[in-house]
């Protein structure tokens, strides 16, 4: 196909689940490698106020999986 009619299929094409899945999967990989570059940069430079932020981040995360289980 030309260059048209690839852009046409891409901008009347609904995506699939799947390809939602995939996006989502593949933006979770890039976030997930910039949190750790921060966690090691954190532990590195400030590593006292960085276990106060951790924990207050785990005890987040720990009252959002209550919330999921509520739903599955």
């Amino acid at each position: 196909m030309g260059e048209y009619a690839d852009y046409l299929m891409k901008k009347f094409t609904k995506p699939t689940s799947e390809d939602t899945i995939d996006q989502i999967q593949e933006t979770r990989a890039q976030n997930n490698k910039n949190w750790m570059d921060l966690f090691r940069l954190a532990f590195k430079y400030a590593p006292e106020e960085a276990k106060i932020i951790m924990s207050r981040i785990s005890k987040c995360d720990h009252e959002i999986n209550e919330l999921m289980e509520k739903l599955v």
